[in-house]
């Protein structure tokens, strides 16, 4: 998963994420705890926040994607697959909650060879 393909006027695309996901800007907004008003207004879609748990969910997928063989599978496991030690909170509610970086540190220990 290349970032570049994702980036419209300087600014990851919600657009361009959700047609590569094979959903709807809505959905991306929800799973990313915003509104679904969040991607309404270019200045929305450029605030701080939204481009920031969009960028998250995308270096979470990017990471994954290799190991799960496509984009689309990597979305699932985001979405639906429970981590052990989050009291089987999954990816996408890491992200939603503002926790990507320990979605990252448990990706970090199962990439080393360590236990979730």
């Amino acid at each position: 998963m290349q970032f570049k393909k994702f980036v419209e006027d300087q600014v990851f695309s919600p657009t361009l994420i959700a047609n590569a996901l094979r959903t709807t800007k809505s959905e991306i907004a929800g799973t990313l705890g915003l509104g679904k008003d969040a991607f309404s207004r270019q200045t929305r879609i450029r605030a701080r926040k939204t481009q920031t748990r969009l960028r998250e969910r995308l270096e979470i997928l990017n990471r994954v994607e290799p190991e799960i063989g496509s984009t689309i599978g990597a979305y699932a496991w985001f979405r639906a697959e429970p981590l052990p030690g989050f009291g089987g909170m999954t990816p996408d509610q890491l992200v939603r909650d503002g926790m990507a970086s320990d979605a990252h540190a448990y990706l970090d220990r199962v990439s080393a060879g360590g236990y979730a």
